[in-house]
């Protein structure tokens, strides 16, 4: 069966604007991603929304919810932002799906060549293959149980507590 990937936006897919400086949602770069990482994994995507994750709402989180209730697939990516993952995370997992969901993300946007967020997707995608039903998060080639995982602000990794 397939692999589910949940779009939702985060750094992962920001894009770089040169005259403002700025960053900017325009589109998920997941096939591209797929594709440069030469994955032969069957996949279903479907983007919810391109948003920083300090700017998603309950509503946001929601729709997530709902989704990974629809959704037929029994093993679930999300690309989320890394400063809100733990929350989604708690809302997924008191809702005890019956499915193994991963949320991954990356520290640096995928279009600087430089990103995390290749290496933190693939392993997400071969831990939802193969941890038990549950919600986790996927990031610096470690998989987290949700509530156990914090985000470090001063290393920028993500660390079990």
């Amino acid at each position: 069966m397939a692999v589910r990937i949940l779009v939702t936006g985060g750094t992962f897919d920001k894009e770089y604007d040169e005259i403002t400086g700025k960053l900017y949602f325009k589109d998920t770069h997941m096939k591209e991603i797929l594709e440069l990482g030469r994955s032969k994994l069957e996949v279903n995507i479907t983007t919810l929304m391109l948003i920083d994750s300090l700017q998603m709402t309950a509503k946001d989180r929601l729709l997530i919810l709902e989704n990974c209730q629809r959704v037929k697939e029994k093993q679930i990516v999300i690309t989320h932002g890394t400063d809100t993952m733990t929350q989604t995370a708690k809302v997924l997992a008191d809702a005890r799906i019956q499915k193994t969901i991963v949320l991954t993300g990356a520290m640096i946007p995928y279009k600087f060549g430089s990103s995390d967020g290749l290496f933190n997707f693939g392993g997400a995608l071969a831990f939802a293959q193969a941890l038990p039903k549950g919600v986790y998060i996927a990031m610096n080639g470690r998989y987290f149980n949700w509530d156990r995982v914090r985000k470090n602000i001063d290393t920028g990794a993500f660390e079990e507590f």
